[in-house]
Parts: structure tokens; C-alpha cells; sequence
């Protein structure tokens, strides 16, 4: 299991690193219920991630017991790799700055509203998607059997989910004093998040080619 662990660490840690999971959990703590609607954003973040990723993991399984041969898996990742840095070469070329609108609106959230946002964000967008699917499909293509498998997707959603859970974390431990910093780390994010997506997307997007093309 350690193996597919090491594989699917660097998505999870690309979803970790997206904009979307940290800004939404920082400008949800200006809420009223803060704890309770950053909470709920967490749960339907970790939601989104585990429910692609589970769904691809049996797909893949399923497939890989009838295959005597793991290539559909090797090109899918080079598939998905490809279509990582196209979207990377998009999201360069945007340069996109700022709060979107959408996101300015959430100072007013309820647990129900940042629920239905953090599974929308994780579930629908297509940058999170492709990540937790290649997950799926690599964790599924290894056949570790049911125990290790589940083990291995609640350590790719942990890690995916982490910077999400950490703005709650903080606020936790120290209460409203960690808004003001929290905030000078949104207006960082807000300002690097195409390079900071294109990045990510990039690196992640040649790795899994140069996976893929490895195991052809």
C-alpha cells in the first residue's frame, strides 16, 4: 500500500494547495457561526473528494479483475495528465486576480449554504475532479483489497482536505486573533491563484504522463 500511498500523495496535496479549499474556510470564519459553517464547508469538501475518488476506485477495481493487463490504467493517467496541463496553460494565460464574486457573498453563509458550496466545489469543479478521479483509478488499478483500499482513500481525502480543516484549526486553538493573518493569507492567495493553480496543475499533469508512459 505504500506505493500507491506515494502516488497519490502529490494529488492530494495539489488539491490541497488550490485556492478553493483555503479561501472559502478563511471567509467563512467571518461568519456568524463561524466554527459551525467552516465545519460544515469541511465536511462537504471531504464529501466531494471521497465520493469521486470512491466511485473511480471501484470502477477501476472493477475493470482491473477482468484485465489481465493494467494498460487502460497506464493510459488513463497519461490522459488525465495531459488534460491537467492544457487546463494549466489555461489557467496561466487567465491570470485571473481577485475575490469572485460568488466568494464575496459567503460572509453571510449558513452551515447549510457552505455544506452545498464545499461539495460543489470539490465535486463539480473539474480541476478537483481530475485529481481525486486520478486517485481513484490508481488506487483502484492496484487491487488492495477492501481494507487497504479504504485506507488509502481516507489518507488521500485527509491530506486533500487538510488546508481546508486548518483555518478552523487555528481558530480553535486561538481564537479570533488568528483572522487578522488568516485575512493577509487570503489576500495572497486571491492575488497568486492562477500561478499558483498553474503551477500545481503543471507539475502534477507531467507527472502523471511521465507515470502513464512508464508503465506502457
Amino acid at each position: 500500500m505504500g506505493i500507491v500511498i506515494g502516488e497519490v500523495t502529490p494529488l492530494a496535496l495539489a488539491i490541497a494547495l488550490s485556492p478553493f479549499a483555503v479561501v472559502p474556510a478563511i471567509l467563512l470564519l467571518f461568519t456568524q457561526r463561524a466554527r459551525v459553517t467552516v465545519a460544515a464547508f469541511l465536511a462537504g469538501w471531504s464529501a466531494g473528494i471521497v465520493a469521486v475518488a470512491s466511485v473511480l476506485t471501484a470502477f477501476a477495481a472493477g475493470i482491473e479483475r477482468r484485465e489481465e493487463t493494467p494498460a487502460w490504467a497506464s493510459w488513463t493517467k497519461v490522459g488525465l495528465g495531459v488534460v491537467l496541463l492544457g487546463v494549466a496553460v489555461l489557467q496561466w494565460r487567465s491570470g485571473k486576480k481577485g475575490t469572485p464574486a460568488w466568494m464575496q457573498t459567503l460572509t453571510d453563509a449558513t452551515p447549510s449554504k457552505a455544506l452545498r458550496l464545499g461539495l460543489l466545489l470539490s465535486a463539480a469543479n473539474p480541476k478537483i475532479f481530475l485529481l481525486s478521479a486520478a486517485a481513484g483509478l490508481t488506487i483502484g488499478a492496484a487491487q488492495l483489497g477492501p481494507g487497504s483500499s479504504v485506507a488509502a482513500l481516507a489518507i488521500f481525502t485527509a491530506v486533500a482536505a487538510s488546508t481546508a480543516a486548518l483555518p478552523l484549526l487555528l481558530h480553535l486553538v486561538t481564537g479570533n486573533r488568528i483572522l487578522t493573518p488568516l485575512g493577509r493569507a487570503r489576500t495572497w492567495l486571491e492575488t497568486h491563484n492562477a500561478t499558483i493553480t498553474a503551477v500545481v496543475l503543471a507539475v502534477i499533469g507531467t507527472l502523471l504522463v511521465i507515470e502513464g508512459s512508464a508503465g506502457l
